[in-house]
């Protein structure tokens, strides 16, 4: 049995364990409600960007179809943009994406490549020997739209140059602290339907007789750049959820860990006790052994 030293000791080590879990569960709660609230805060520009490209696809009059619009006939290569985190301590949050990536692209019959946003993600896919195109890490702790464009820019490039023929986004949709899902969305060729499963839905779908408008400076024009921008949007929502996700797994993770600390310093404080309380006990007994001895 270990000694009352010994014992003190280890409930030291726990306790200061205890205090760290407990300051990066209150830095991931101060960080989820950031998260959730930029994700809230790009919903409404997102929506009616999504409205004009429905719009502009059922134009009659519509001239030529974007490339980023464009089907092709014969799929060679597929491009996965995987979304995880820079850092552990999250629980499962970063396992799960990447195992829920490989499950989905494991029947693959043509080249899987990989662009991994995030530390883990890319140590993770390179044991696993996947092929990745880039890697994007260390990202801003509340990345802009500027932070996360080039990630856009270098998936559009691989897709409009012909180097990829479909592009995926993987990444942790946010659906409450004790609920992030992993979601696959088909981010290029974007297909314009309303009712495609690739598409993020940013608010109800509305009813009743279609919009009129007039397009300035022309349908051809507009829809040149909405389209990209769009793209890069879906982009950057993902990151935000994916950060949203990894925040409150990282707040539960912990909230679990200190509370595990507290239980066990419990423990450790009644074998400590138990331990002390055996170590006075021998010391009475040499005592009046001794005394008996002397008389």
């Amino acid at each position: 049995m270990p000694s009352a030293r010994e014992m003190r000791l280890r409930i030291r080590s726990v306790n200061n364990i205890a205090q760290v879990t407990r300051a990066l569960q209150a830095i991931s709660a101060s960080r989820v409600r950031k998260a959730i609230q930029a994700v809230t805060a790009t919903r409404p520009y997102a929506a009616r960007a999504w409205e004009v490209l429905l719009h502009l696809s059922t134009q009659p009059a519509r001239g030529n179809i974007h490339p980023l619009l464009t089907e092709r006939v014969e799929v060679r290569d597929k491009l996965v943009i995987l979304v995880t985190g820079d850092r552990g301590l999250a629980g499962a949050y970063n396992t799960n994406v990447v195992r829920f990536t490989l499950e989905r692209f494991k029947s693959s019959d043509v080249p899987v490549r990989y662009i991994v946003v995030g530390r883990k993600g890319r140590d993770m896919m390179a044991r696993r020997r996947a092929s990745i195109l880039a890697e994007f890490s260390r990202l801003p702790a509340e990345p802009t739209f500027a932070d996360v464009s080039a990630i856009g820019r270098l998936a559009v490039g691989e897709f409009l140059e012909g180097r990829t023929d479909q592009v995926y986004l993987v990444y942790t949709d946010y659906i409450s602290l004790l609920r992030q899902v992993p979601t696959m969305k088909k981010l290029l060729p974007l297909e314009l339907d309303e009712g495609a499963e690739t598409v993020m839905e940013f608010e109800p779908q509305r009813t009743g007789p279609a919009q009129a408008y007039i397009y300035e400076p022309g349908e051809a024009e507009l829809i040149d750049h909405v389209v990209p921008r769009f793209t890069a949007l879906q982009l950057y929502q993902a990151v935000l959820e994916s950060l949203a996700s990894e925040h409150a797994a990282r707040m539960v993770a912990m909230q679990n860990a200190t509370q595990n600390a507290h239980d066990l310093s419990s423990a450790l404080r009644l074998d400590y006790n138990k331990a002390r309380q055996q170590g006075i006990t021998n010391e009475m007994l040499d005592i009046v052994g001794g005394v008996e001895a002397l008389g």
